[in-house]
Protein backbone atom coordinates (compact mmCIF):
# COMPACT_ATOMS: atom_id res chain seq x y z
CA UNK A 1 0.00 0.00 0.00
CA UNK A 2 2.83 2.40 0.87
CA UNK A 3 4.51 1.79 -2.49
CA UNK A 4 1.24 2.65 -4.24
CA UNK A 5 0.94 5.87 -2.19
CA UNK A 6 4.51 6.91 -2.96
CA UNK A 7 3.99 6.24 -6.67
CA UNK A 8 0.83 8.36 -6.63
CA UNK A 9 2.59 11.15 -4.77
CA UNK A 10 5.50 11.11 -7.24
CA UNK A 11 3.02 11.43 -10.09
CA UNK A 12 1.14 14.35 -8.51
CA UNK A 13 4.36 16.10 -7.44
CA UNK A 14 4.44 16.21 -3.64
CA UNK A 15 7.49 18.05 -2.26
CA UNK A 16 9.54 17.40 0.88
CA UNK A 17 9.93 14.29 3.03
CA UNK A 18 7.62 15.53 5.78
CA UNK A 19 4.78 16.49 3.48
CA UNK A 20 5.21 13.22 1.56
CA UNK A 21 4.92 11.13 4.76
CA UNK A 22 1.86 13.05 6.00
CA UNK A 23 0.18 12.96 2.60
CA UNK A 24 1.01 9.27 2.18
CA UNK A 25 -0.57 8.45 5.57
CA UNK A 26 -3.65 10.51 4.70
CA UNK A 27 -3.88 8.84 1.27
CA UNK A 28 -3.60 5.36 2.83
CA UNK A 29 -6.43 6.15 5.26
CA UNK A 30 -8.58 7.53 2.45
CA UNK A 31 -8.01 4.50 0.25
CA UNK A 32 -8.94 2.13 3.11
CA UNK A 33 -12.23 3.97 3.54
CA UNK A 34 -13.23 3.31 -0.06
CA UNK A 35 -11.57 -0.01 -0.90
CA UNK A 36 -11.88 -3.23 1.04
CA UNK A 37 -8.35 -4.65 0.98
CA UNK A 38 -9.73 -8.22 1.16
CA UNK A 39 -11.56 -7.62 -2.11
CA UNK A 40 -8.33 -6.49 -3.77
CA UNK A 41 -6.70 -9.75 -2.64
CA UNK A 42 -9.26 -11.97 -4.33
CA UNK A 43 -12.76 -10.70 -3.85
CA UNK A 44 -15.57 -11.66 -1.58
CA UNK A 45 -15.97 -15.41 -1.85
CA UNK A 46 -19.30 -15.33 0.04
CA UNK A 47 -21.26 -13.63 -2.76
CA UNK A 48 -19.71 -15.96 -5.35
CA UNK A 49 -20.75 -19.04 -3.36
CA UNK A 50 -24.22 -17.60 -2.78
CA UNK A 51 -24.73 -16.97 -6.51
CA UNK A 52 -23.58 -20.50 -7.32
CA UNK A 53 -26.12 -21.81 -4.80
CA UNK A 54 -28.83 -19.46 -6.16
CA UNK A 55 -28.39 -20.85 -9.67
CA UNK A 56 -28.37 -24.41 -8.33
CA UNK A 57 -31.61 -23.61 -6.49
CA UNK A 58 -33.21 -22.30 -9.67
CA UNK A 59 -32.28 -25.58 -11.35
CA UNK A 60 -33.83 -27.54 -8.46
CA UNK A 61 -30.43 -28.85 -7.36
CA UNK A 62 -29.82 -26.99 -4.07
CA UNK A 63 -30.83 -28.89 -0.93
CA UNK A 64 -32.74 -26.72 1.53
CA UNK A 65 -33.83 -24.25 -1.15
CA UNK A 66 -34.87 -20.77 -0.10
CA UNK A 67 -34.85 -21.73 3.59
CA UNK A 68 -31.07 -22.13 3.30
CA UNK A 69 -30.51 -19.10 1.06
CA UNK A 70 -32.57 -16.44 2.87
CA UNK A 71 -31.74 -14.76 6.17
CA UNK A 72 -34.60 -14.73 8.69
CA UNK A 73 -34.79 -10.92 8.50
CA UNK A 74 -34.55 -10.66 4.70
CA UNK A 75 -36.21 -7.67 3.01
CA UNK A 76 -37.89 -8.10 -0.35
CA UNK A 77 -38.46 -5.05 -2.58
CA UNK A 78 -41.02 -5.73 -5.28
CA UNK A 79 -41.46 -3.64 -8.43
CA UNK A 80 -45.20 -3.72 -7.83
CA UNK A 81 -45.44 -3.10 -4.06
CA UNK A 82 -44.36 0.23 -2.58
CA UNK A 83 -43.23 -0.93 0.88
CA UNK A 84 -40.47 -3.45 1.51
CA UNK A 85 -41.73 -6.88 2.57
CA UNK A 86 -39.85 -8.12 5.64
CA UNK A 87 -39.18 -11.70 6.67
CA UNK A 88 -38.36 -15.07 5.18
CA UNK A 89 -41.94 -16.33 4.82
CA UNK A 90 -43.23 -13.38 2.79
CA UNK A 91 -40.06 -13.24 0.68
CA UNK A 92 -40.49 -16.93 -0.15
CA UNK A 93 -44.10 -16.23 -1.12
CA UNK A 94 -43.11 -13.37 -3.48
CA UNK A 95 -40.24 -15.34 -5.03
CA UNK A 96 -42.55 -18.32 -5.48
CA UNK A 97 -45.12 -16.10 -7.17
CA UNK A 98 -42.40 -14.72 -9.46
CA UNK A 99 -41.32 -18.24 -10.35
CA UNK A 100 -44.91 -19.13 -11.14
CA UNK A 101 -45.30 -16.00 -13.26
CA UNK A 102 -42.13 -16.56 -15.30
CA UNK A 103 -42.24 -20.33 -15.58
CA UNK A 104 -43.36 -21.85 -18.88
CA UNK A 105 -45.22 -24.88 -17.47
CA UNK A 106 -48.72 -25.35 -18.86
CA UNK A 107 -50.27 -26.22 -15.47
CA UNK A 108 -49.97 -23.25 -13.05
CA UNK A 109 -50.23 -25.57 -10.03
CA UNK A 110 -46.97 -27.25 -11.09
CA UNK A 111 -44.92 -24.11 -11.63
CA UNK A 112 -42.01 -23.57 -9.28
CA UNK A 113 -39.25 -21.02 -8.81
CA UNK A 114 -36.85 -23.85 -9.58
CA UNK A 115 -38.24 -24.08 -13.13
CA UNK A 116 -36.87 -20.65 -14.05
CA UNK A 117 -33.55 -21.80 -15.45
CA UNK A 118 -34.97 -24.81 -17.28
CA UNK A 119 -34.70 -24.94 -21.04
CA UNK A 120 -38.46 -24.54 -21.46
CA UNK A 121 -38.68 -21.35 -19.42
CA UNK A 122 -38.83 -17.96 -21.11
CA UNK A 123 -36.81 -16.48 -18.23
CA UNK A 124 -33.03 -16.21 -18.40
CA UNK A 125 -30.26 -14.30 -16.69
CA UNK A 126 -28.17 -12.43 -19.26
CA UNK A 127 -25.64 -10.58 -17.06
CA UNK A 128 -24.20 -10.98 -13.59
CA UNK A 129 -22.12 -8.42 -11.68
CA UNK A 130 -20.68 -9.31 -8.26
CA UNK A 131 -19.01 -6.82 -5.90
CA UNK A 132 -18.56 -6.93 -2.16
CA UNK A 133 -21.66 -8.53 -0.64
CA UNK A 134 -23.81 -7.58 -3.63
CA UNK A 135 -24.93 -9.19 -6.86
CA UNK A 136 -26.82 -7.65 -9.75
CA UNK A 137 -28.41 -10.20 -12.06
CA UNK A 138 -30.00 -8.87 -15.23
CA UNK A 139 -32.80 -11.00 -16.64
CA UNK A 140 -35.00 -11.17 -19.70
CA UNK A 141 -38.33 -12.94 -19.89
CA UNK A 142 -41.56 -13.16 -21.78
CA UNK A 143 -44.84 -13.02 -19.88
CA UNK A 144 -48.12 -13.24 -21.77
CA UNK A 145 -46.29 -12.38 -24.97
CA UNK A 146 -44.74 -9.22 -23.46
CA UNK A 147 -41.00 -8.64 -23.19
CA UNK A 148 -39.81 -8.11 -19.61
CA UNK A 149 -36.30 -6.92 -18.74
CA UNK A 150 -35.13 -6.38 -15.21
CA UNK A 151 -32.55 -6.87 -12.50
CA UNK A 152 -32.41 -8.77 -9.25
CA UNK A 153 -30.24 -6.84 -6.80
CA UNK A 154 -29.16 -9.20 -4.05
CA UNK A 155 -27.29 -8.37 -0.84
CA UNK A 156 -25.94 -11.02 1.51
CA UNK A 157 -24.47 -11.07 4.99
CA UNK A 158 -21.10 -12.57 5.92
CA UNK A 159 -22.77 -15.96 6.48
CA UNK A 160 -23.85 -16.04 2.82
CA UNK A 161 -27.57 -15.54 3.49
CA UNK A 162 -29.64 -13.14 1.39
CA UNK A 163 -30.54 -10.09 3.50
CA UNK A 164 -32.07 -7.99 0.73
CA UNK A 165 -33.65 -8.95 -2.58
CA UNK A 166 -34.72 -6.07 -4.81
CA UNK A 167 -36.38 -6.52 -8.19
CA UNK A 168 -36.57 -3.77 -10.79
CA UNK A 169 -38.45 -4.25 -14.06
CA UNK A 170 -38.84 -2.43 -17.38
CA UNK A 171 -40.42 -1.47 -19.81
CA UNK A 172 -43.79 -0.16 -18.60
CA UNK A 173 -45.75 -2.88 -20.43
CA UNK A 174 -43.52 -5.41 -18.65
CA UNK A 175 -44.28 -3.81 -15.28
CA UNK A 176 -48.01 -3.86 -16.06
CA UNK A 177 -48.10 -7.51 -17.12
CA UNK A 178 -45.98 -8.49 -14.11
CA UNK A 179 -48.37 -6.60 -11.82
CA UNK A 180 -51.38 -8.47 -13.24
CA UNK A 181 -49.69 -11.87 -13.13
CA UNK A 182 -48.16 -11.44 -9.66
CA UNK A 183 -51.46 -10.21 -8.21
CA UNK A 184 -53.32 -13.23 -9.59
CA UNK A 185 -50.60 -15.63 -8.45
CA UNK A 186 -50.41 -14.18 -4.93
CA UNK A 187 -54.19 -14.44 -4.60
CA UNK A 188 -54.06 -18.11 -5.64
CA UNK A 189 -51.20 -18.83 -3.26
CA UNK A 190 -52.97 -17.19 -0.30
CA UNK A 191 -56.09 -19.31 -0.88
CA UNK A 192 -54.12 -22.57 -0.54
Amino acid sequence: MQRVCLAVLRNIGSYGKESTAVTCTYLQQSIRLFINIDELKGGNKVIHKLMKNWHLHLQGEFPGGLDELLADDVEFHSPIVFTPQKGKAITKMYLGAAGNTFSDNADPSEKKLQDLESSSSKFKYVKEVLAGNHAVLEFEAEVDGKYVNGVDIITCNDEGKITEFKVMVRPLQGVNVMHEQMKAMLEKMQKR
